[in-house]
């Protein structure tokens, strides 16, 4: 396919992104082409780009994030699909020369899997790869960025050498003129505080929101999720843990006060938090920025010439490292870099246009529609954690959540997608592990099919929940009981099983992969009458845990060995039979 004037003077980047780093690093990957010259650069979700469409472009990177174990995340999952085609040939992508970075953690065993993936396919179509496979790793004392730096100066060399008129003024792009700022992007209209009440665009919250987060060029193709799908009233905000533990989790009820709310179980609810008064007063006190941009920026600016010195080394190659300790490390927010820096004076447009958007949370959703079809209930922890240098950092959505009062009117912006986790049919039995908050997703499940037993023959469940201490964190007791006891969907008499493992509440650590092995052969039989796995918690060692313990049932109910159990299972999952939805 003969390839446009516009695609052969175009860069394209493309980005999958869960977090917001990915869309991030795709953004530096856009300011430093446009730094460089290039005739028209274009940044994109990967869900807003037709793949259909890739065999006419010519130059195109891919930014790629990693999620649970190996996953990709769901802006990447289309795009992945069609990719896999059969009908796809090993020369569909001739002509198209590419480049993918991926952003992952290396203490994961699938490390930036999903950017391997896309690699490998995009050779195998007969796409032409600049350089090799870039690899951001968390791990890395400059996160990801310890791996963008030399890779994005790589890109830039090669593309320079095989095509320099993509990239005219490549030297500002190694050694950017400081001196030179350009104009800001946006304007900034001001209203009177008159003005703002009888102007019915300021009053109404949805498209208020809507037209926010139109000025991000990072959201403008989310076109489907600029406005909220509901703006929800908190209902109930109720503390799960003991008063003293030094864990907080909570349990919210949201409901829509003007119509119903259509989901399902396994669905995530993602909510754009707000900020306090105070913080709003001080321009999103709590907001990151973008370091390299708005660093870069704050030099222009700055009028101490000490002030200028240590603002353009944080944006230099050399200062990468420093700067990554001083703004991602400890989480500085906007207000404390301009205290940082009091002789900066960075007019209010440049502010608006270097801050980012808010990001959407995403939390799984603990509540059955059948059981409450107005209502959306969240299991949620409230972060919050120390820095290196011993500050006091909280997380924003779940410490806003937390703060909201249930007898206040609290509109709360609100979309909602499907998770990893898809519903199970009633006839199917289920074997949920989900230990802390990886119980929420599997409350709706058993409060479905409790609600589905009441009309027809549901299929028996097992469930292992875990904990630290029986008194400070088993959340949800009751109901989990509950549903045990008698003719429960979780009762022995019905097939079913709860099981607990508290970790800290004798001398050797219990977790649920102990339980699993203690009741290997419920397991094994559940297994064999067609029974589905899912497992839902923390990304760290836990999912490995599990899915080694239930090797270890197969292999000792069976008499296989560890390789035929691993096949077993990886066959149990391609049936659409293991499914986990983890999280960091």
């Amino acid at each position: 396919m003969a390839a446009t004037p516009a695609a052969d003077s175009r860069l394209l980047v493309i980005y999958a992104s869960e977090t917001g780093n990915a869309m991030d690093a795709a953004e530096r990957v856009g300011r430093q082409a446009e730094r460089g010259g290039c005739p028209a650069v274009n940044v994109l979700p990967m869900d807003s780009f037709d793949p259909s469409c890739l065999p006419s472009e010519r130059f195109v990177v891919f930014v790629v994030s990693t999620t649970g174990q190996g996953d990709p995340p769901d802006s990447m999952k289309g795009f992945w699909r069609y990719l896999l085609k059969k009908n796809l040939g090993a020369r569909w992508l001739e002509g198209v020369r590419y480049a993918v970075f991926g952003l992952g953690d290396s203490g994961y065993q699938k490390y930036n899997f999903a950017a391997k993936k896309l690699d490998k396919r995009l050779l195998h179509l007969g796409a032409e790869p600049i350089i090799q496979v870039g690899l951001g790793d968390d791990q890395h004392p400059s996160g990801y960025e310890g791996a963008l730096d030399p890779w994005l100066l790589s890109l830039w060399e090669s593309l320079n050498q095989t095509t320099p008129s993509l990239l005219p003024r490549m030297y500002d792009i190694i050694n950017p003129d400081l001196s030179i700022l350009g104009d800001a992007k946006v304007e900034v209209i001001y209203h009177s505080s008159d003005e703002a009440q009888q102007d019915s665009n300021l009053l109404d919250f949805k498209n208020l929101i809507q037209r926010a987060r139109s000025m991000s060029p990072s959201l403008q193709f989310y076109n489907n999720d600029k406005e909220p799908h509901y703006m929800l009233q908190m209902v109930s905000n109720r503390c799960l843990t003991k008063e003293n533990s030094d864990r907080d989790v909570r349990h919210f009820e949201l409901e829509n006060p003007s119509s119903g709310i259509t989901y399902q179980v396994g669905d995530a609810l993602e909510i754009l938090p707000s900020q306090s008064p105070s913080a709003v007063d001080s321009f999103i006190e709590r907001c990151k920025l973008d370091p390299d941009c708005y660093i870069t920026v704050m030099s222009f600016f700055a009028t101490a010439e000490h002030e200028k010195e240590k603002l353009q080394y944080f944006a230099s190659p050399e200062g990468r490292d420093d700067l990554y300790q001083y703004n991602q490390k400890e989480g500085r927010t906007i207000l404390e870099v301009l205290d940082d820096f009091p002789s900066v004076q960075m007019p209010f447009e440049w502010l608006v246009q270097l801050t980012p958007p808010l990001k959407k949370r995403a939390f799984s959703i603990s509540s059955s529609p059948l059981a409450k079809p107005n209502q959306i209930h969240l299991t949620v922890s409230i972060v919050s954690w120390r820095t290196p240098f011993k500050r006091m950092r909280r997380g924003l959505c779940s410490s806003w959540l937390a703060g909201l009062n249930p007898n206040e009117e609290n509109l709360i912006p609100c979309w909602v997608h499907h998770g990893s986790l898809p519903p199970p049919h009633p006839s199917t039995p289920l074997i949920l592990i989900g230990p802390g908050t990886g119980c929420a997703p599997f409350r709706a499940f058993v409060a479905e099919r409790a609600a589905q037993s009441t009309s027809e023959a549901t299929a028996p469940i097992l469930f292992f929940f875990g904990c630290r201490n029986q008194e400070n964190d088993f959340l949800y007791k009751d109901f989990w009981y509950a549903h045990a006891h008698d003719q429960g969907v979780l009762s022995s008499k019905n097939g079913g099983g709860f099981f607990v493992a508290f970790s800290r509440d004798q001398p050797q650590k219990v977790y649920v992969q102990h339980r699993i092995r203690e009741q290997s052969a419920r397991v094994w039989n559940l297994l064999k009458s067609g029974a589905a796995i899912y497992i839902a918690g923390s990304s760290t060692k836990m999912p490995a845990d599990v899915t080694a313990a239930l090797e270890e049932v197969i292999c000792q109910e069976t008499g296989c060995s560890e390789e035929e159990a691993s096949i077993w299972l990886r066959k149990l999952e391609r049936n659409g039979k293991f499914h986990t939805e983890t999280w960091s």
